[in-house]
This record gives structure tokens, C-alpha cells and sequence, in this order.
């Protein structure tokens, strides 16, 4: 038996294909923008803010050729903290932007094996998102370079194929981005544009087997229910190289933490890409198509790229003039408590906590110093949920009164670790150095 309609209160239905575009679907997204979690009551939210990031008529430096020169910054006063914001079947988050709606999670959230899926940040490039999905109705489209194209109803991927689950972070490229210095465009995230989910569906391995992939192909590409809202933004399709798609371990998944997908983190289905950064997890994902020659639009060819070398580092006065499309993440850590401005009581037992996680070869060990640098301890790490998955640590601390700088630091498996500064390009992508934090003891 099919699921109910599933839609955000005050939205009207919203089917598959052929994607409306009434009025009365602009309406309701407007309807989507006002409504408050839980009880629903009415948000008047602030006026719309633009996402930065989005592409435009004229690139933004962070699209444009890498040896273009960065345009000169104007001074300006340090941006407000972001205000805390609820949206439909999501508990207060950071708001970023509105349109498209962009939330950040808070630290206290990630003192869990697995990230809420209520408190699990929100990322979207085009304006026009779906609030709203017919089950019923909703197909995924396969096609491309196979011997036969598919058209698969949700009822039919999750009683058709093996349902499997992998417990993997999903870290947006840009997690960290407004402590790039000197700044640069694109959405200020701060460390909140991360999480940890269980992720269960379809083997993509299993889909392209289905389809029987045609001899010759190179790349598979994705697209989803988002769109923009002018007829010249690009759409948001991305690709991966065939043997990435085919290696069994992409999924794309119809269930996070054992629900269904919430409709901001991607309902009714999101590509699931363990190990890479966020922006190959296609959400409202809707087609896919086999490609027997390399693929080529902006979100591949502009935007999301970084310069071609190990440390994916470039400077302000020279540029890279090669850049790649980002891909694996990098071993980091991330303190979560105690949060920056927190006041820690003195003389007393005092855990430190955080999450330390890599591209999937798994955490080796994380070490914690609470004198900025000068001496480090051994963390004790918490569950291991599979190489996908962050780990948890934890640093006993009884502090005596007085000002510390708390830092963590993480190695994986592969014998990567946390460097002691920061990696700058044009987009601040991939930032994983070791990050202090002052705290207050009294």
C-alpha cells in the first residue's frame, strides 16, 4: 500500500512529471516559506535572502576561469549571527538564506552517533524546490546509453531490489567556508553544514544491472525536482564517473535514520555517494542517465572545483590556473563541546567532546590539547559505525581557572592527518584544519 501524499502543511500537491509551472506551486512554496515546525503556526520569516553561491547571468569569481583574478573585496562590517529559524518538519536551525532555504546545524546537535533528522542541515542551489510529492505518481527515470530505459515507481525499488544501508557523513564542500581568510563568496557556513545518517535503499550497482549498460560508458548523471527560477540559472545536474557509480556502494536512498527522507533533505529519494562531499548527493533525485562521453554543465565544469593539487590550495595573488572537480573529503575534526563563548565550571570533571571522520578509511585517533598546541593526550573514541561514519570522542578535563585554547586533532587509517593551518582557494572548499577554540574556566 502506497504512502499518503506527502507534502509540507499549506502546500498544495505537487506531482512528478511534467513538473508544474502555475502560479498556484509558486503560491505554495511561498506557503512552504512562512509555516513554522511542529504546530505549524505561521513564521513571518525576514525578507528573502539570496544564496550567493547560486549561479548568475555574470560568474561570480568562485565560477569564473581559474586564472581570473579575484575581485577586490569592499570593507564591510562583520556579518550578524545567523538567527535560528524553524522550518517544516525541521526543528530551529541556522538560517542562511530563505530562497533557497539553506540551514545550518547547530554544535549540540552532533553529540550523537547519528544526527536527528530534524536537526540535519539543509542545502539547495535553485530556488524552486518541490514542497511537495505524489508517491503514487513519482517515478525515477533511467536512461541513457542502456539496453533498456526504466521508469521505477517507489513501490517498485523498494520491493524490487535488496534494500541496503550504510551509515555515512554528509558534509556540504563548503562546511566551514566564512573562516576563510581573507573571505570569499558563497553561502558563510560555519561548522554546522554536516551530519551523520543512516542512510537504506537501492544499490545504483543494482539499477545500471537492471538497465543493462550498454559497452562504452564513461559517466552517469543525475538530476533532481529542483529548478530555477529563471530560464537562464543552469540545472542542477551532476555526474559521476562510471566505475564510482557502479562500485555497489552509491545508493540511492528512499530512508534516513529509518524514516523516510524529510522534503528539505531530499524526499523522496537522494543520492547517497559515501565518502564524497555533499554536492554529488543529488537530492529529489528524479533521473538518471548512462553517458558514453564525458558530460558537460556548470555544476561540473565551473562550478564546485578546486585546484588540482593535494592540498586543493591556492593563494588570492595566484590563482590556479588548473582546477578538478572536488570529490573526496578530508580527515577532520570538529570540537562540539565545549562550544565557542561556552564558560566551563572550574576545578571540576569536564568532557570534551567532538567527531573526527575522513573519505572512509576510517579513524586511526584523535588527540585533544587544551593549551593550544603545546602538548596533546589521546582521545577515547566512541562506537564504530562503519568507515563511512564519524566517530565520537571524548577527553576527560578537570581545568582550573583561567582562559584555554582547545584544539582536536584527528588521523585516519590511511595515515592522513588534521594540518595545523588552513589550505585557502577561491571557494573555501574542503577546510579541515586543526581548529582552536578559546574557552572560558571560572
Amino acid at each position: 500500500m502506497m504512502p499518503p501524499m506527502r507534502a509540507f502543511k499549506g502546500s498544495r500537491p505537487r506531482h512528478v512529471a511534467p513538473l508544474p509551472r502555475a502560479l498556484d506551486d509558486r503560491l505554495g512554496r511561498r506557503a512552504f516559506l512562512g509555516l513554522a515546525a511542529g504546530a505549524g503556526a505561521g513564521l513571518l520569516l525576514p525578507a528573502c535572502r539570496r544564496d550567493e553561491s547560486a549561479p548568475r547571468p555574470s560568474p561570480s569569481p568562485s565560477a569564473s576561469q581559474a586564472h581570473a583574478a579575484p575581485a577586490p573585496q569592499p570593507t564591510a562590517p562583520a556579518p550578524a549571527a545567523p538567527e535560528m529559524v524553524a522550518f517544516p518538519e525541521k526543528r530551529e536551525l541556522l538560517l542562511l538564506t530563505d530562497r533557497p532555504p539553506n540551514l545550518e546545524s547547530p554544535l549540540a546537535y552532533f553529540r550523537e552517533d547519528l544526527t536527528p533528522n530534524d536537526a540535519f542541515f539543509v542545502r539547495w542551489h535553485l530556488a524552486d524546490i518541490p514542497t511537495s510529492v505524489d508517491p503514487a505518481t513519482f517515478r525515477l527515470k533511467i536512461g541513457g546509453h542502456l539496453e533498456s530505459e526504466l521508469s521505477l515507481s517507489l513501490d517498485e525499488l523498494k520491493k524490487g531490489f535488496t534494500p541496503v544501508s550504510v551509515v555515512a557523513v554528509c558534509q556540504c564542500s563548503g562546511n566551514s567556508r566564512k573562516l576563510s581568510s581573507p573571505p570569499v563568496p558563497g553561502g558563510q557556513w560555519g561548522h554546522g553544514a554536516v551530519g551523520n545518517a543512516r542512510w537504506t535503499g537501492v544499490r545504483l550497482k543494482d539499477l545500471l544491472k537492471k538497465a543493462k549498460v550498454k559497452p562504452g560508458a564513461v559517466e552517469v548523471s543525475f538530476d533532481g525536482l529542483d529548478r530555477g527560477v529563471l530560464p537562464a540559472t543552469p540545472d542542477f545536474v551532476k555526474t559521476l564517473p562510471f566505475d564510482r557509480a557502479n562500485d555497489g556502494e552509491v545508493l540511492v536512498a528512499y530512508e534516513m535514520n529509518g524514516e523516510p527522507l524529510p522534503m528539505l533533505n531530499g524526499f523522496p529519494l537522494r543520492l547517497v555517494v559515501p565518502g564524497w562531499f555533499a554536492t554529488y548527493w543529488v537530492k529529489a533525485l528524479s533521473e538518471i542517465a548512462v553517458l558514453n562521453e564525458s558530460f558537460h554543465g556548470f555544476w561540473m565544469d565551473k562550478g564546485y572545483r578546486v585546484p588540482k593539487n593535494a592540498a586543493m590550495a591556492e593563494t588570492p595573488g595566484e590563482l590556479a590556473k588548473e582546477t578538478v572537480p572536488i570529490t573526496r573529503m578530508v580527515v577532520r575534526s570538529l570540537l562540539v563541546r565545549p562550544e565557542p563563548g561556552e564558560t566551563v565550571p572550574a576545578g571540576a570533571p569536564y568532557e570534551i567532546e567532538g567527531v573526527a571522520f575522513d573519505a572512509g578509511s576510517g579513524i586511526k585517533r584523535v588527540e585533544v590539547s587544551t593549551d593550544g598546541g603545546k602538548t596533546w593526550g589521546e582521545a577515547k573514541l566512541g562506537a564504530d559505525l562503519g568507515k563511512y561514519s564519524w566517530r565520537r570522542f571524548r577527553y576527560a578535563w578537570k581545568p582550573s581557572g583561567g582562559r584555554y585554547t582547545v584544539m582536536t586533532r584527528a588521523t585516519s587509517n590511511a595515515g592522513e592527518t588534521q594540518p595545523a593551518t588552513a589550505g585557502w582557494n577561491r571557494s573555501g572548499y574542503a577546510r579541515n584544519m586543526i581548529e582552536p577554540v578559546d574557552v572560558t574556566v571560572g
